[in-house]
């Protein structure tokens, strides 16, 4: 996204997993509703897997309407499903089977609509013909919604024959939420905390080469000083942004060979001059919207990019990263299914990608399905980061506060979300959507989220005295311990590292 062009930082705190668990964390006693199920698929299968939950609240019960159902806003087709009884500010989770029949694939979003509130997008799916593709999503009724529809179409709303099987609806209070979040929290992540920043401009192609062949590094250089003294990792943004807009405008003008020339020569230049420097790349931002390169030197220029910038630092990790993924299901040119379909299209390509990055530029946070679209992009096994986090700037900073939070435990809690992004740079004049404190440093609401959460998140010191047997135990966040024990007069010291697993750690320490 667009920021002021001038020295700025965004930081993050960077969550390092381990491959094993320390202990295994599970509800109170007292605790009797449903377990959040993270079950996902990206295949398109020739059966159909058995529904979630058993169905959830949708049961046996067969609540569909077959036959077409018209409203005089849209033009909707079977199948739809009245859903009654809702419960207002519970979060629902929705999955279900698509099959599409008259077409090759299509993309069908699933859309919500209830007695109070406009159609609204809750899931989405890039269905084939011919087998069945899994759509999972969510949805959260509004303070005064009891009674909904929700149904099926193709994005482009073209009369094709939809299929639907396995469907499933599972309400969680906001309480039963919250405990899925701070199970998931305690099983999957270590909280101590380790700085991490990213340039918000100072890398991107019109701030070091706003002229042709006049290079200019020098606050990029400055900021790289400042993180490496303090021992703070660094993301890459960006070597291409694929929006014409923030392509440097002698760029844009350059015919296809001469374009084809400069774009080696900044891919060469950024990655040898900085090579090893940054830990990850963001390779072709925003890919899924815009494609100026593609354009200009045919389907295969961001493929392209990967293979040279592999080849000319192989220790960063590449990354595709884009908006609207995570925040809506809305945009058709940024669904799950789109970014999934993109990266194994750059797989067979070759191309080494091992990243995925996720802007989460939020008004209003739907927090089912971005867990669902977590859930999906989990299964190809790569590295989920979320990296521009904001909440509008359209929303009163208390109203961002408590998204914002909403957001992090979301992110926080995900085993598959290798580290969250802060988008929230300091200006002189503000910031782009979101700040944490004022020009003097002072906590704003969100700086006070951060504190808090940065705080919960993290084991401190802990200390007790053993049973009759010589045993201590103590749940921890994932990470690294220094243990010192203590018997009359002698002391022994140890480390303990908590990782992800499935059995409880155990240390022995003698004296």
């Amino acid at each position: 996204m667009k920021e002021p062009a001038h020295p700025s930082f965004v930081f993050l705190f960077r969550l390092f997993l381990c491959p094993c668990l320390f202990t295994c964390p599970c509800f109170p006693a007292s605790y009797d509703g449903p377990w959040y199920d993270s079950s996902a698929y990206t295949e398109c299968k020739e059966y159909a897997e058995a529904p979630l939950y058993e169905g959830g609240i949708m049961g046996n019960v067969d609540q569909r309407i077959q036959q077409r159902f018209d409203n005089h806003a849209e033009r909707v087709y079977s199948p739809a499903y009245v859903l009654q009884n809702l419960t207002p500010n519970n979060k629902y989770a929705f999955s279900c089977w698509v099959k599409i029949n008259g077409v090759d694939s299509a993309l069908i979003r699933a859309r919500f609509s209830t007695n109070n509130s406009t159609f609204k997008c809750v899931g989405t799916v890039l269905a084939k013909s011919g087998c069945w593709s899994f759509l999972k999503g969510g949805f959260v009724p509004d303070s005064s919604s009891t009674f909904g529809v929700l149904f099926f179409q193709s994005f482009d709303e073209s009369s094709i024959e939809i299929s639907v099987t396995g469907s499933s609806l599972q309400p969680f209070t906001p309480q039963q939420w919250k405990m899925h979040q701070d199970d998931g929290i305690r099983r999957n992540w270590f909280v101590k905390r380790f700085n991490a920043a990213v340039f918000e401009n100072e890398l991107k192609w019109y701030a070091t080469e706003p002229d042709p062949g006049k290079l200019n590094y020098s606050l990029a250089d400055q900021m790289l000083s400042f993180t490496r003294a303090n021992k703070i990792i660094t993301r890459g943004h960006n070597i291409f942004w694929e929006d014409p807009i923030y392509t440097p405008a002698w760029v844009r003008n350059l015919s296809s060979d001469d374009l084809k020339t400069a774009v080696n020569s900044r891919i060469q230049s950024l990655m040898c001059k900085y090579k090893e420097e940054f830990i990850h790349w963001d390779v072709s931002n925003e890919m899924l919207h815009f494609d100026f390169y593609e354009q200009r030197l045919g389907p295969n220029a961001s493929l392209d990019f990967f293979h040279t910038a592999q080849a000319s630092d192989p220790q960063a990790t590449l990354f595709m990263n884009d908006f609207n993924v995570i925040e809506t299901c809305d945009d058709g040119n940024s669904t799950v299914d789109t970014y999934v379909s993109r990266l194994k299209e750059f797989k067979k390509g070759g191309a080494i990608l091992e990243g995925i990055g996720l802007e989460g530029h939020f008004t209003t946070p739907n927090l089912p399905l971005m867990r669902a679209v977590l859930d999906k992009l989990a299964t190809l096994n790569l590295p989920i980061w979320l990296t521009e986090i904001d909440i509008s700037k359209k929303l009163d900073q208390e109203t961002q506060a408590i998204y914002l939070e909403d957001v992090l435990r979301e992110g926080f809690s995900h085993p598959s979300v290798n580290g969250i992004m802060l988008w929230t740079a300091l200006h002189p004049n503000g910031c782009y959507q979101m700040c944490l404190t004022d020009n003097n440093l002072r906590n704003l609401p969100a700086g006070n989220v951060v504190d808090q959460l940065l705080q919960e998140w993290e084991t401190g010191v802990v200390t007790g005295q053993t049973d009759d047997h010589g045993a201590y135990i103590f749940n921890g966040f994932l990470g690294e311990y220094m243990v010192s024990v203590q018997y009359e007069n002698k002391t022994a010291n140890s480390t303990l590292s908590l990782c992800r697993g499935d059995e409880t750690k155990h240390l022995t320490i003698q004296l």
